[in-house]
């Protein structure tokens, strides 16, 4: 598949994984979240599309708000990969930096304009976390469950 500047072009789409290189802009993230429901729809998780989509917002902003910039030139791209398993859909976000994600559950006011983003993907997941690729990059996943949503 060719590349298109400004476009996120999906690099593959399996039955049971999905990968996506997202743009680093807001038509990017807007296009990761397109592509969440869409694969998920396929993959008849549709009542899981809403969450799921949610989340991979916010990692994807976090990446290109807060990675990219950072990130030589050469360095930049940004990687969205859906991947399903018995009962688990794991959201990844993969960025060349190498900072940490920064959840800071109690410092965070509800009315606050930034700084939710970890605080939503902790609310609406089972589980999530981060793993380094050293020498610069890293991996932000966030696990939901395909049987039900997180909330009553």
């Amino acid at each position: 598949m060719t590349s298109h500047q400004g476009e996120a072009v999906p690099l593959s789409v399996h039955h049971t994984s999905a990968a996506l290189r997202i743009v680093a802009s807001e038509e990017g993230v807007a296009q990761a979240r397109a592509f969440t429901e869409d694969t998920l729809r396929d993959w008849s998780l549709g009542h899981r599309g809403d969450d799921a989509a949610l989340v991979v917002t916010e990692l994807a902003a976090n990446a290109v708000v807060h990675a990219v910039p950072r990130a030589p030139a050469d360095a930049s791209e940004v990687w969205l990969d859906l991947t399903r398993d018995a009962g688990h859909l794991t959201l990844a976000v993969s960025d060349p930096g190498d900072t940490p994600p920064v959840y800071a559950p109690h410092g965070t006011c509800a009315l606050e304009e930034h700084g939710r983003g970890l605080f939503i993907v902790d609310a609406l997941c089972e589980e999530w976390g981060w793993t380094p690729h050293p020498p610069a990059g890293k991996t932000v996943w966030a696990r939901l469950s395909t049987t039900s949503s997180s909330l009553p």
